[in-house]
């Protein structure tokens, strides 16, 4: 647990789409243990969807906010796994994982500017594809959406949480993983944007084929910048806007 990639991989920033393999991880556990846990959450999603196919909505939680913190906690505890088990022992840190440097308020502007850019992009295709699969059959998630003061509160700061948490997994440890077990950064970038798209099995069929898409557009994207800033900010305002403007 205490090696993930050789000096050499785990030094080298994120690769374009066009270079060669990198050296295979020291130790496979922490791939193992995350991948393990997402296709644990896939299954009980699909389990979910299931047991609600007869009333069309997922069941309203006894309490949202409660549900929230929790993911919330989850979040930041795969930010903590990756910091004091999967990283540990490498000369890698999390900053590394997440590339790029804001030297002034210029590259902030064009990091959010470009992560709004392809919110942008992602929303348009996901109308476009609505409008051509048609009506999705799975059972509504809209029982767990927020609503009131302190439920809208707390889900801004899931979707913030989820930004940084998920990008920084899927995009900054996982697809660099998977690179370097493959040696080719192409299967990387669709081995964590399926496994990213059917950690989602509690939305149903349709949103995980959708929500697989968007991990490629953001896997490409962390690919094109050499950095997950952008895709954080997409990501996070993609959370929010679902919750809150949709």
């Amino acid at each position: 647990m205490s090696h993930v990639l050789s000096e050499q991989a785990l030094e080298e920033p994120i690769p374009a789409v066009a270079s060669g393999p990198q050296a295979k991880p020291a130790s496979m556990r922490p791939v193992v243990v995350l991948v393990v846990v997402f296709l644990a959450t896939a299954l009980w999603g699909a389990l979910a969807q299931r047991q609600a196919a007869h009333s069309g909505t997922l069941p309203l939680p006894a309490s949202p906010a409660a549900v929230y913190a929790g993911l919330i906690l989850m979040e930041w505890g795969m930010v903590l796994y990756l910091w004091k088990a999967a990283l540990r022992g490498s000369t890698t840190e999390l900053r590394d994982l997440i590339g790029g440097r804001w030297k002034g308020v210029r590259d902030v502007a064009i990091d959010i500017a470009i992560g709004l850019l392809t919110w942008g992009a992602w929303t348009l295709l996901s109308r476009m594809w609505v409008s051509w699969s048609g009506p999705d059959a799975a059972a509504s998630v809209d029982s767990l959406l927020p609503h009131r003061l302190h439920e809208i509160a707390l889900w801004i700061v899931l979707s913030l949480s989820a930004g940084f948490a998920e990008e920084l997994v899927f995009r900054g440890y996982l697809q660099r993983q998977f690179h370097a077990l493959t040696g080719s950064a192409s299967i990387a970038l669709l081995l964590q944007a399926a496994l990213f798209g059917v950690s989602h099995g509690y939305q149903g069929m349709f949103a995980c084929a959708r929500i697989c898409v968007f991990g490629l557009l953001f896997g490409l994207l962390a690919l094109g910048r050499r950095s997950l800033r952008p895709g954080m900010v997409a990501h996070a305002w993609t959370d929010i806007a679902s919750g809150l403007l949709l």
